[in-house]
């Protein structure tokens, strides 16, 4: 038995040589430091733990054309820009504080809910807006009013929104100031939870390459603070649209604060911009308060998100001047002096005007005139939605919910039905509630 398991083994590795085959020991190759499976990683034997994308173990550098005083740096690519668009950019830019300054102090006297500035961050999103298609679909947090009114919305209409009268043209009265939508303008509604609309935009952009009408020609584009990419949402939104891929342009405002948190403490990492690299995406940190850098950036970050399919990442790196929203005191918990010197050192308006001035496309006169125009026309709005009734009682169920009515809103306004014809012509209190309401209730009286 023993010698016909030799001759077996002896045929075997003859009949295995004949074929071409070797043993396992003559296939090891002479360099041993091949790649390991799925991975093009290659091989090292140096024991070295590393925490920095850059090769230096420098921190990520931030793009910037313009200086403080609006001059281009040495060595700046200014983009292609010419003075019909830089002055619109720059008007877009410069109404914004004079729209925030009135709706906060109306939110102050109590003639709106809820109010959230853009102080500070004006370059931000003005800039973005100004690189996008005007078809592109954004979703923002809730301090991209800017990008709304660069597409075309009126100031009008922001009013209407933020007083929740009945030509309200988002929600028709049903959400709070600032959370604007329209279908017009590809603006998805803003809703209040922190990031939700993250992995939303990477749905959006994946919509967006299902279309053939759209793949390769427009992307999804959403707005967040450092503050909400702590989120969950932020990791399955860049996940979704690096592999699966879709066309999603992230655009991280870095204004320094989630509400009261610093960004010192919200992660001890290299910023937002370290974690493009850990998703396989394109990224860039910008100058926020750069407006020509922002442009650039974003126009160039979207072309590579519409070519590739793929999500990109923009950090835009900005100081939020003014309180997180009407809630919130800011000087709580940080200098009035720090706000004040930002305020003085590096306003983005100011830095993007003298830019302006130096070519010749814009003048002291010009300033002079447009900020009288634009606050007669935020005072104007002002007064027309102020004198606006609210939507009546029947809208407040309407437009809830898509398809047949659930059985717990038909219940809920029957009984404010039957409470309306019961109170609503003999009880003070009631009657003095229904004048705010177009119609006054009376379809549900008579």
């Amino acid at each position: 038995m023993l010698r016909i398991a030799r001759l077996s083994l002896h045929r075997s590795s003859a009949c295995t040589r004949r074929r071409g085959f070797t043993s396992a020991a003559s296939t090891l190759p002479e360099q041993r430091h091949e790649h390991l499976p799925k991975s093009q990683s290659p091989i090292t034997s140096k024991l070295r733990f590393f925490n920095a994308v850059t090769e230096e173990g420098t921190q990520i550098p931030t793009f910037r054309v313009l200086d403080g005083v609006g001059k281009p740096i040495e060595g700046a690519d200014i983009p292609d820009i010419d003075e019909a668009l830089a002055r619109k950019m720059y008007e877009n830019a410069a109404q914004l504080p004079i729209i925030d300054t009135l709706l906060y102090n109306l939110q102050r006297q109590g003639k709106i809910a809820f109010y959230m500035t853009s102080f500070g961050e004006e370059a931000t999103l003005i800039g973005s807006a100004a690189a996008l298609a005007p078809d592109d679909e954004v979703l923002g947090q809730y301090r991209e009013m800017g990008v709304l009114l660069y597409r075309g919305f009126t100031i009008d209409s922001a009013m209407d929104s933020c007083f929740g009268n009945f030509q309200d043209p988002c929600t028709k009265g049903k959400q709070m100031p600032m959370h604007f939508s329209s279908r017009q303008f590809h603006f998805h509604t803003i809703s209040s939870p922190l990031a939700t609309q993250i992995p939303q935009a990477a749905g959006v952009g994946y919509a967006l390459k299902r279309n053939p009408a759209r793949r390769g020609r427009n992307c999804a584009v959403v707005y967040f603070g450092e503050g909400a990419a702590s989120e969950g949402d932020f990791h399955a939104g860049m996940l979704l649209a690096s592999t699966i891929p879709s066309p999603t342009l992230f655009i991280a405002r870095n204004n320094g604060f989630a509400i009261s948190t610093p960004a010192s403490e919200q992660y001890y990492g290299d910023g937002i911009a370290a974690r493009g690299p850990g998703y396989g995406v394109h990224t860039i940190r910008v100058d926020g308060n750069d407006m020509l850098a922002v442009y650039a950036a974003v126009r160039e970050g979207r072309r590579l998100c519409v070519d590739e399919g793929r999500g990109v990442l923009i950090e835009a790196m900005t100081y939020r001047v003014g309180h997180h929203s009407t809630s919130d005191d800011s000087f709580a918990y940080r200098p009035r002096q720090e706000v004040e010197d930002r305020k003085r050192l590096d306003n983005p308006v100011a830095r993007f005007r003298l830019f302006l001035e130096a070519r010749g496309w814009w003048s002291a006169a010009e300033e002079d005139a447009f900020k009288a125009r634009i606050k007669d026309e935020v005072m104007s709005a002002y007064r027309r939605a102020e004198g606006l009734q609210r939507p009546a009682l029947q809208g407040m169920f309407e437009d809830v919910y898509g398809g047949e009515e659930p059985w717990n809103l038909t219940e809920q306004r029957e009984e404010l039905k039957r409470l309306v014809k019961k109170y609503g012509q003999v009880w003070e209190p009631w009657r003095t509630e229904l004048k705010k309401y177009k119609g006054e209730g009376q379809e549900w009286v008579d």
